[in-house]
């Protein structure tokens, strides 16, 4: 991708850390969401099942549409400041 006349460096140089600790975070929602289905009864199903829907939302869907539009800002920005050209 090019702005301003120049090649851009690819959306994840540089970003090891900040993504290691992002997958971290959210690998741990996820096992915990599996485990809440560990106290899963007959007699106590309600709770458990929506603890692990709610958090299995939070591990999938907080990275993939929030932080996924953060790299995409940038783009925005360019193409914004193209057009007032």
């Amino acid at each position: 991708m090019y702005s301003n006349g120049k090649n851009t460096a690819h959306s994840g140089e540089g970003r090891l850390a900040g993504n290691l600790v992002a997958f971290v975070i959210f690998f741990v929602v996820f096992a915990a969401a599996l485990y809440s289905l560990s106290f899963w009864t007959f007699e106590n199903a309600w709770i458990p099942s929506i603890l692990c829907f709610g958090l299995t939302i939070i591990a999938f869907a907080v990275p993939m549409h929030l932080m996924g539009r953060a790299d995409k800002a940038e783009d925005l920005v360019a193409s914004a400041s193209e057009f007032q050209k």
